[in-house]
C-alpha cells in the first residue's frame, strides 16, 4: 500500500519563507520525457554487476477495457510474447532464453485494473545485449505483430489462465465483489476478463484496444543497472522518439471508487472455503493524491506509526494465550481503485468465528480511539520504523537494480515521490523524535467513519456452521461504540533477556580456508563456529547452527507423537518470559532467530545486522538454554493453526497432494498427513516433544555455527567467546541414521476426484534408489530445466493447453542415496490424457535423441546467469558452506560450479534420461467429481487481480 511503506519516509520541513517545501527526486536517477511525451529513468547501480533490469510500464489496463475487450488488456500483454516486428511468432522467449534469461523466473509481465508492466533483466557479459534489452523494450512497447494465427494460438493459454482462477474464492468473490468496488467500473473490469470475450473476440478488437492504449504519453521505460546512463540516454532518444501518437487520442480517462453512506455486508460461504476470514474497509471521504509536500509525507509517516501501534496490539493478542483469531491487522493505503485509499482491517478466524474476529478488531480500534496510545507504545514505533530505514540506508550502495526499478514505476503511474534513501533516513531521524501522541491519537480518530463502510466475511459452507446476519454485522458497531473499555494496559518491559554472566569458554584452535575465505574457530566445548566475511551488503549478517540427528533419531511412536509439536516450541518464549514480551523486546532491532528440528538435523538460522549481532546471540543462547515451558501456549498454537488448516482437504488441489502423499507414503509408518487433524493433535505429546528439544539443545559440541556478512572478526570472536563457547556439552557426537522406509516406485496410474470445477492436475514423477554420481546429480537437474523448456514449447505454445508448468530433476546422497524426475502441470480435464501423453513423447524424443544442443545451451546460460549474481549473495554462500556438514560433498563446489555446468554435454543429459526415465513412472492426475461436465461452464469473473503472462 503506497502510503504504508516502511521506506517512505515523512518529514515536515517548512523554509524560511514559510512555504512547504516539496519532496526532492533522487538526483542520482536520470528523468526526461520525450518530445512524444513517453518518460524515461535510468540510473546506474552495479549489483549485481553486469546487468540491467528494465521495466516498461503502461498507464493501461482493464479498466480502459471496452464491453468487447473484456480481458483483453491482459491478452495483449501475453501477445508482446508471441510475435513482435524484431522478433516474429515465438522468437523472443527462445532469443532471450539463449542469452541466459528465464522465462517466468526471470521474464515477466503483469497487467492490472490500471497497469501493465513488462519486465527484463538482461546480463550484459556479451557485446550487444544492452542494445537487444532495448530493441525488446521498443518492440512491446510499439511493435507487437498480432498475427491472427498467433491471437488465436494464444486463446487456449489465456483460458487456462483463467480456469487456474476457479475455485471457492473465485465464486465467493463474484459475490462480494459489487459490495467491495460499489458502484464502480472496477466490478466489471477483472484483468482476467471474461470467457465468452477471450473465446470470441475478433483479432480487430484487440488491434483496437493496443492502437487506442499502447501510445508514447502513456509510456515510460525504465533502466537500472551496470551501465553508462548518458550512452542509454541516447539510446533511447534515437530508438523510441520516432513513434508518433495517434492523430486524436482516446481520452485516457481516471475512474473512481464512490463513496456511499450505508455500510454494505456481504457474507459469502461456500463448501470448498478453506478458512473463514472478515475485513472492514473504511473508505476515505476524498480521493488519494499523492504525497509532494515534505508536510504530506509528515502526515503519511504519522498515520504510520499510528497503525504500526494498532497492530503491536494486535499482535500481543494473537501472541496470547487466548488469541482471538489466527492473523489479524489494520492498515490505512490503497484500495482495487488507484484513486481511493481507505482504513482496512483484515483477521483469519476459526470457522464461524468472524463476528467475533470483527468484534476484537473493531473493539482495538474503538480502544485507541476513546483513549489513545501510550509513550512507550510510540517510542516502540519509532524505533520499529526507524530500525527498518536504516538498515536500507545503511546497505544503500548495495541495493539490487531490481529493488530500485519498481519504486519508478510507480512515481511515473502513482507519482510517488522518490528522493532516495539517504534523504529519508536523514530527515526521518530529524522528524521522528519529534512525533506527540497527541498527533497519533488525532489520526486514528480521522481514520474511522461511519459511512463508506464495507464489511466481508467468507468462509466454509457447514449444516453446523451459522454464520451471523446482516444485522448482527451492523449492530457490532453500534455494540462497540457503547461498550465499557478501559484503557490499553502496558506489559512491563524486558530489561535483560539473560542475566549477565562471565564465560568460561575460549576458542581452542583456529583454521583457515583460503579459497574460501573462511575462518574455523573449535570451542573448548566442541562447538565449531565458521564465519565468512564478505562485502556484498554493507549491513547484513546470515547465520545458521547444525547439529546432524534430527527427528530421524527418534522412534517411530515418539515421532509420530511429537512431529506436529516441534514447530509449536517457541510459542512458549524464554528465559521466563512470553512470546509477546519478546517480541515487544525485539522492536526497533533488526533480529531474526529461528530454532528447529528437522528430519535430519536441528539448529538455529536467522539474519540481523552489526548493530544487533549481540542481542541476536543473546537470544541463541537463550534458545538453547533457556525455552520455556507452557501448555497453554502450545493449546493456543493448536487453536490457531487448526484455524487455519482444519479446512484445506476441502481444496482441491490440497486434497489431490494430500492424498497422492498417503499413497506415495504408504508403506512409511512415520507418515501421518501433510498438516495435522484434530486426531493428530488429539495424539500429539508437547512435553515429549519439549524434552526432546531440551536433549537436543543440552549439546552445544555436536553444532556447527556458520556466519556470513559484513561482520567485523573480532566483535564476532568476543560474542562467540561469550555465548556460543558457554553453552552446555555432553560431550557425544551423533549423526541421523537412515530410518529405512522409502516412497513407492514402479508403474502406476492414479486418479483422484474431488470438486466440481473443470479442472485437473497432472504429476509425472519417476523415483528410486541409486548410488550417488555428482555428474549424474548435476546431469537430471539440467534434464529438468531443458524438459521444462519443451514442455512449455509442446503444451503451452503449440498445443495451447497449459498456462505453466515444467519439469525437475535431481540426485540426494542423504539420508540415502537416490534420484527423481517429475513433470507436473494444470489442465482442463477433457485435455488430461492428450496432454499427459504429449508430455511423455517429450521425455521419450530426450531418451532416444537426447535434447538439443540449443536447450542445453539456454540451461547453461541461465545457470551462468544465476550463479553470477548469486555469488554476491550471502545466503546463497551460508547454503553452501552448510551443505558439505550434511551430505559430505564437495565444499569448494560453489568455486567449481560454472567449470561444472560448462562440461555438461547432450549424451550426459540422455545418459541419465535413458537410465533414469526408462523405469517405472507414477502417474497421478486430479479429475473433477463425477458430474463436472454438467456444471455451468460460463465463467465471466474469476478471482484473479493482478493477471500475469507467465508464471
Amino acid at each position: 500500500m503506497r502510503k504504508m511503506l516502511l521506506s517512505f519516509a515523512v518529514v515536515f520541513l517548512i523554509s524560511a519563507n514559510g512555504f512547504a517545501q516539496n519532496i526532492p527526486s533522487d538526483p542520482s536517477v536520470k528523468t526526461g520525457t520525450l518530445s512524444n511525451g513517453m518518460k524515461y529513468y535510468i540510473k546506474k547501480n552495479t549489483l549485481p554487476e553486469k546487468k540491467v533490469d528494465f521495466r516498461l510500464a503502461i498507464n493501461a489496463g482493464s479498466i480502459l477495457e471496452d464491453e468487447n475487450q473484456r480481458g483483453l488488456a491482459h491478452f495483449m500483454e501475453h501477445m508482446n510474447f508471441n510475435g513482435t516486428k524484431n522478433f516474429p511468432d515465438n522468437k523472443l522467449v527462445d532469443f532471450l532464453q539463449s542469452i541466459g534469461v528465464k522465462f517466468g523466473q526471470h521474464l515477466n509481465a503483469y497487467t492490472s485494473f490500471d497497469e501493465t508492466v513488462y519486465m527484463l533483466p538482461v546480463p550484459l557479459d556479451k557485446p550487444g545485449n544492452l542494445d537487444a534489452g532495448l530493441k525488446v523494450m521498443e518492440d512491446w512497447a510499439f511493435n507487437a505483430t498480432l498475427s491472427d494465427e498467433q491471437i488465436n494460438k494464444e486463446r487456449g493459454v489465456v483460458l487456462e489462465e483463467l480456469r487456474l482462477g476457479l475455485g471457492a474464492d473465485k465464486r465467493m468473490m463474484d459475490k462480494y465483489l459489487p459490495k467491495l468496488l460499489y458502484n464502480s467500473q472496477y466490478a466489471n473490469r477483472l484483468p482476467i476478463g471474461t470467457k465468452d470475450v477471450l473465446q470470441n473476440f475478433k483479432p480487430d478488437v484487440i488491434r483496437k484496444f493496443h492502437q487506442d492504449w499502447y501510445r508514447p504519453d502513456l509510456m515510460a521505460i525504465v533502466v537500472v543497472g551496470d551501465i553508462n546512463v548518458d550512452e542509454v540516454e541516447k539510446k533511447i532518444k534515437d530508438n523510441f522518439s520516432k513513434y508518433k501518437n495517434p492523430s486524436k487520442p482516446r481520452e485516457r480517462k481516471n475512474f473512481e471508487l464512490p463513496n456511499h453512506k450505508q455500510t454494505l455486508v456481504a457474507i459469502e460461504t461456500d463448501p470448498d472455503a478453506t478458512n473463514s476470514m472478515v475485513r472492514f474497509v473504511m473508505k476515505d471521504a476524498e480521493a488519494y493524491q499523492p504525497d509532494i509536500t515534505v508536510e504530506q509525507y509528515n502526515q503519511s509517516l504519522i498515520e504510520n506509526l499510528t497503525t504500526t501501534m494498532l497492530n503491536n496490539r494486535l499482535r500481543e493478542l494473537i501472541n496470547s494465550n487466548n488469541p482471538p483469531f489466527t492473523f489479524g491487522s489494520v492498515y490505512h493505503g490503497g484500495t482495487y481503485a488507484r484513486s481511493k485509499e481507505a482504513f482496512q482491517g483484515f483477521a483469519m478466524t476459526k470457522e464461524g468465528d468472524q463476528l467475533n474476529g470483527l468484534n476484537v478488531l473493531l473493539t482495538e480500534v474503538e480502544r485507541a480511539k476513546r483513549f489513545g496510545f501510550t509513550q512507550s507504545e510510540l517510542d516502540r514505533a519509532k524505533s520499529q520504523v526507524l530500525s527498518n530505514l536504516e538498515r536500507s540506508y545503511n546497505n544503500r550502495d548495495k541495493t539490487e537494480s531490481d529493488m530500485l526499478v519498481d519504486e519508478y514505476v510507480r512515481n511515473f503511474l502513482e507519482h510517488e515521490p522518490m528522493p532516495g534513501v539517504s534523504w529519508e533516513y536523514e530527515e526521518n531521524k530529524k522528524f521522528l523524535p519529534g512525533v506527540t501522541l497527541a498527533q497519533t491519537n488525532e489520526i486514528i480518530k480521522k481514520m474511522v467513519k461511519d459511512d463508506s463502510r464495507v464489511i466481508i466475511m467468507t468462509g466454509p459452507k457447514k449444516d453446523n456452521v451459522a454464520m451471523p446476519t446482516e444485522a448482527m454485522v451492523l449492530n457490532t458497531f453500534e455494540s462497540v461504540k457503547i461498550a465499557d473499555l478501559k484503557p490499553y494496559e502496558e506489559k512491563a518491559t524486558i530489561k535483560n533477556l539473560i542475566k549477565p554472566f562471565k564465560s568460561e569458554g575460549k576458542i581452542a584452535k583456529t583454521e583457515t580456508d583460503e579459497k574460501l575465505g573462511t575462518i574455523t574457530w573449535i570451542l573448548s566445548n566442541g562447538a565449531k563456529v565458521t564465519f565468512k566475511k564478505t562485502d556484498f551488503k554493507d549491513d547484513e549478517i546470515v547465520f545458521t547452527a547444525r547439529s546432524l540427528g534430527g527427528s530421524s533419531l527418534i522412534s517411530d511412536a515418539d515421532y509420530n507423537k511429537t512431529q506436529f509439536a516441534f514447530q509449536a516450541l517457541t510459542e512458549a518464549g524464554v528465559s521466563g518470559y512470553s512470546k509477546a514480551d519478546l517480541t515487544n523486546y525485539l522492536a526497533g532491532k533488526q533480529v531474526s532467530v529461528n530454532p528447529s528440528i528437522g528430519n535430519l538435523t536441528e539448529g538455529i538460522s536467522g539474519r540481523t545486522t552489526r548493530k544487533d549481532l549481540g542481542t541476536t546471540m543473546e537470544l541463541v543462547y537463550a534458545y538453547f538454554t533457556g525455552l520455556n515451558y507452557s501448555p497453554d501456549a502450545f493449546n493456543a498454537y493448536k487453536t490457531k493453526q487448526s484455524a487455519m488448516l482444519n479446512n484445506l482437504l476441502s481444496n482441491p488441489q490440497f486434497y489431490f497432494s494430500s492424498e497422492h502423499a498417503k499413497f506415495m507414503n504408504q508403506k512409511n509408518p512415520r507418515f501421518i498427513g501433510i498438516v495435522p487433524l484434530d486426531k493428530d493433535w488429539a495424539n500429539t505429546d508437547y512435553k515429549k516433544a519439549y524434552d526432546i528439544y531440551k536433549e537436543k539443545f543440552a549439546n552445544a559440541g555436536n553444532f556447527h555455527f556458520y556466519f556470513v556478512g559484513n561482520v567485523d572478526a573480532n566483535t564476532l570472536k568476543n560474542e562467540v567467546v561469550q555465548y556460543i563457547a558457554s553453552l552446555p556439552s555432553t560431550g557425544k557426537a551423533s549423526a541421523f541414521k537412515d530410518t529405512g522406509y522409502r516412497q513407492i516406485n514402479g508403474d502406476y496410474s492414479k486418479v483422484y476426484k474431488k470438486g466440481k470445477d473443470p479442472k485437473s492436475m497432472v504429476t509425472i514423477a519417476y523415483s528410486g534408489e541409486a548410488p550417488y554420481n555428482e555428474k549424474e546429480a548435476l546431469a537430471l537437474e539440467a534434464l529438468g530445466e531443458v524438459a521444462t523448456i519443451k514442455v512449455i514449447e509442446k503444451l503451452r505454445e503449440d498445443e495451447s493447453g497449459i498456462y505453466g508448468g515444467g519439469a525437475r530433476g535431481g540426485m540426494y546422497k542423504v539420508p540415502y542415496s537416490n534420484y527423481s524426475f517429475s513433470i507436473n502441470f494444470p489442465c482442463g480435464p477433457e485435455n488430461a490424457d492428450k496432454l499427459t501423453k504429449s508430455a511423455l513423447a517429450e521425455l521419450q524424443k530426450l531418451i532416444d535423441k537426447g535434447p538439443e544442443q540449443k536447450d542445453l545451451d539456454k540451461y547453461k546460460e541461465g545457470e551462468f546467469n544465476d550463479h553470477k549474481t548469486s555469488l554476491k549473495d550471502n545466503s546463497y554462500w551460508l547454503n553452501a558452506l552448510t551443505k558439505n556438514q550434511l551430505d559430505g560433498s564437495d565444499k569448494y563446489e560453489i568455486l567449481n560450479y560454472e567449470e561444472k555446468v560448462k562440461a555438461l554435454t547432450v549424451k550426459d543429459l540422455q545418459d541419465v534420461a535413458k537410465k533414469y526415465l526408462s523405469k517405472g513412472k507414477i502417474v497421478a492426475t486430479l479429475m473433477p467429481e463425477d458430474g463436472w461436465e454438467n456444471t455451468k461452464k460460463e465463467e465471466t469473473q474469476p478471482a484473479v487481480i493482478k493477471a500475469g503472462a507467465s508464471n
